[in-house]
């Protein structure tokens, strides 16, 4: 018997174009697996991933601010440093009156 837990099966169509057709017979052939189990293995592992899109995201912006003429209490007066630097931005474009 199988390692997985016997579970309801539904069946599901799909409609691939020839070069994922190709490829998932290749999956399946070079894994030793029926192409369902491939599509199965996928689908798990895309599930997987999915919850660590966001901390996958934010890890890219991890030290992007750094260096001298970063504040060293941005974090934790990030609102004050944002207000002064808009304040100063705005001050460089005048509003012109109408």
């Amino acid at each position: 018997m199988s390692s997985r837990k016997a579970r309801v099966r539904e069946p599901i169509q799909v409609y691939l174009t020839r070069g994922e057709r190709a490829a998932l017979d290749r999956l399946a052939r070079t894994g030793g697996v029926s192409r369902a189990e491939v599509l199965r293995r996928g689908l798990e592992l895309l599930a997987r991933h999915e919850g660590n899109a966001f901390h996958d995201a934010m890890d890219a912006l991890v030290g992007v601010l750094s260096g001298p003429r970063v504040p060293r209490d941005l974090a934790e007066r990030h609102d004050e440093h944002l207000a002064r630097d808009v304040t100063t931005r705005m001050a460089r474009f005048p509003r012109r009156s109408s």
